[in-house]
């Protein structure tokens, strides 16, 4: 036995004698060779040293003081330790040993870390096509007969025009299933299309390159935009003659856990409503600058048809603006009853905002540019599918030398409160762990995952307009917290990492009979409200989850969970090829 090894032996079971148990919680899938990089030491008070060592633990490569302890005040206050090896600077695996931990994690070092990862969450959406089989040479052993064809989904009632009477169908296939259900909302598709649309404008050159092994791949179109054309095509078939957007395609009840070619229930889309029409009009207004790229080749037309659709969506909304779907009083009015996801919002001001904002950079027609000068700038509030207001506000942000002078005081503003918002992430996180993930409680939510992706994503967004790297070492914090170094030490994608999720509220990965789960995708995390009813190990906001299929609140995927990692994971890829750090 080498000298290393005695010494660290020794000095592990003298720390050791008399404490609690400690672990060592890392970021599972890697770290960025010339980036911060950090491990947590939890239950650990007063250790002195880490060590890492080369992967045999045979031979010490470096080490370093352990910063002292803070309490975790979202786990049960449990004391943490910080090892801080980003001076450690070799590609390679190693080990990273703490003497009186009970574990000693492998740490992976490269130059692109999040390669495989990033790629895998994009593919996600793959699996999660309707009306398609999904082929042996794409998906591998989740290969799956197709599901909900949708070419003749019935007209509910609420749905119900002279034009397109109850019970009549109409043909709205294609699309991606929301989350571990099969329903597809458009509210809900509408933040994931723009974070992703998002994600190419960013990093066009990263994107133009990498293949996810779709059917379309090789077909002049980078995969994102294969993969964005598949939802799109589904989104312009659920607006109406009139211009309005049905609010989704929907089963009246959910499917059992059965694959999605078993779940035959009647299909219905159900009432316009102006959320899904704004959120459509958005959409359609940014996807028509994209896809204008290949207006010329690949995708004739499509950029004018989009922007058309969305004038009139906007016209439509002008005409019913407070439309909300209340799912309980239409079914008092209305057969049959419908008991799917509701994605009602009654509070419509920052959809308005969002839509003018992406018409009016699309456009630049007046009647957009003047909504926008008539509203103060929105509250800056982390995205979620019912807060829209920042993607109004970044995507302003990010157009700014294209627009008048007329919108330049909005677009200051915009990018001040940007700059402020930013700055309190930093600030307000989880000390203990090192992450902006922990503002609060409230960041602990149903889907709080997406929290940390979505604040991760803002943080790039700042990096970007104002080139100070704490913000992009901000953003690389919450990757390392969705990717394991966290309080519960999973890494909560699908398929990565040494502990990940084996079991998430997802049908096809429930029924397919397949051992490992659909990978890459983004389960919700830690949220001790448990609106689940089921039984979760304790309900501190970090500690709350369960490995569990029945736990919908914890380990439910969705794919507005799924964008935001998608852009901060290929985010960091594209700044670590230009070299950032």
């Amino acid at each position: 036995m080498s000298n290393t090894r005695i010494i660290i032996s020794l000095f592990c079971l003298l720390t050791s004698f008399g404490a609690k148990a400690q672990t060592i919680e890392v970021n599972q899938v890697g770290y960025q060779i010339n980036a911060p990089k950090i491990a947590a030491v939890l239950n650990s008070t007063n250790g002195t040293k880490f060590f890492i060592t080369n992967i045999s633990g045979t031979d010490t490569l470096f080490s370093a003081q352990l910063q002292p302890a803070r309490n975790d005040v979202y786990a049960n206050n449990i004391p943490v330790q910080l090892a801080d090896f980003s001076a450690f600077q070799q590609s390679g695996t190693f080990q990273l040993i703490v003497p009186g931990a009970i574990n000693k994690p492998q740490i992976i070092i490269q130059s692109l870390p999040f390669y495989t990862v990033g790629k895998a969450v994009l593919k996600g959406y793959y699996y999660q096509r309707a009306s398609m089989p999904l082929l042996p040479q794409y998906a591998g052993v989740w290969a799956r007969p197709a599901g909900h064809p949708d070419n003749a989904v019935l007209i509910h009632e609420s749905a119900a025009t002279n034009e397109r009477p109850a019970g009549s169908t109409i043909a709205t296939p294609g699309g991606w299933y929301d989350a571990g259900d099969y329903n597809k909302y458009v509210v809900n598709s509408g933040i994931t299309m723009y974070t992703l649309l998002s994600a190419y404008a960013h990093y066009a050159t990263y994107f133009d390159t990498l293949t996810t092994n779709i059917p379309e791949t090789g077909n002049g179109l980078p995969d994102i935009i294969n993969e964005l054309l598949y939802n799109l095509r589904w989104m312009l078939t659920m607006q109406d003659t009139d211009g309005g957007v049905y609010h989704k395609c929907t089963n009246a009840a959910f499917d059992g856990m059965v694959m999605p070619n078993a779940a035959t229930q009647p299909r219905y889309v159900i009432e316009k409503t102006t959320a899904a029409t704004l959120d459509f009009a958005a959409v359609m207004a940014q996807a028509a600058r994209i896809f204008a790229k290949w207006q010329n080749n690949r995708l004739p037309h499509l950029a004018d048809s989009c922007k058309q659709a969305a004038v009139k969506a906007w016209q439509w909304a002008e005409q019913h603006p407070n439309l909300d779907y209340n799912q309980t009083s239409m079914n008092a009015k209305f057969k049959p009853a419908v008991t799917t996801g509701a994605y009602g919002d009654t509070h419509l001001i920052d959809e308005w905002f969002w839509a003018a904002a992406e018409l009016a950079i699309t456009t630049k027609d007046k009647p957009y540019i003047n909504w926008l000068l008539q509203y103060k700038v929105p509250v800056a509030v982390i995205p979620s599918w019912n807060q829209v207001a920042a993607l109004g506000m970044f995507s302003l942000l990010n157009h700014a030398n294209q627009l008048s002078a007329s919108l330049q005081p909005l677009i200051q503003n915009c990018k001040l409160q940007a700059i402020e918002v930013a700055n309190y992430l930093l600030q307000h996180g989880n000390m203990a762990m090192h992450t902006v993930m922990g503002q609060s409680n409230n960041d602990f939510i149903w889907g709080g995952n997406a929290v940390a992706a979505n604040q991760g994503m803002w943080l790039l967004q700042v990096f970007q307009l104002t080139g100070e790297r704490r913000y992009l070492n901000g953003a690389l914090s919450n990757a390392d917290y969705l990717l394991g170094r966290n309080a519960t030490g999973y890494c909560y994608i699908t398929g990565f990492g040494t502990k990940s999720p084996m079991h998430p509220h997802h049908r096809p990965s429930i029924a397919d009979g397949i051992q490992a789960p659909v990978p890459g995708l983004l389960v919700g995390g830690p949220n001790p409200a448990r609106q689940d009813g089921q039984i979760y190990p304790n309900n501190y906001p970090e500690t709350a989850y369960t490995d569990n299929d029945k736990a919908y609140a914890a380990n439910e995927i969705a794919i507005n969970w799924n964008a935001p990692a998608v852009f901060l994971l290929n985010g960091l890829n594209y700044w670590a090829l230009q070299k950032a750090w």
